[in-house]
């Protein structure tokens, strides 16, 4: 597949971009380890993939509708 067919694929499947499926699924897997409470907020932007706390935090409250601190336990 070259990458128009599996952006067109990926799009059809879950009507969001790949780049917004994958930043979907990153915060989903930061919401776990946000109820686990074991990590902060900062580590747990670091450990799945973004550079920057902050902005892992406001495409967080964007998807969620809750700031990550609302989540931890």
């Amino acid at each position: 597949m070259n990458q128009m067919q599996v952006y067109r694929k990926v799009k059809a499947l879950t009507g969001k971009t790949p780049s917004q499926f994958i930043r979907s699924y990153r915060l989903q897997k930061g919401l776990e380890l946000l109820q686990k409470g074991e990590l902060n907020i900062s580590e747990i932007a670091y450990d799945v993939g973004f550079t920057d706390p902050s902005y892992f935090s406001r495409v967080f409250q964007k998807e969620f509708g809750k700031s990550p601190s609302d989540f931890i336990k």
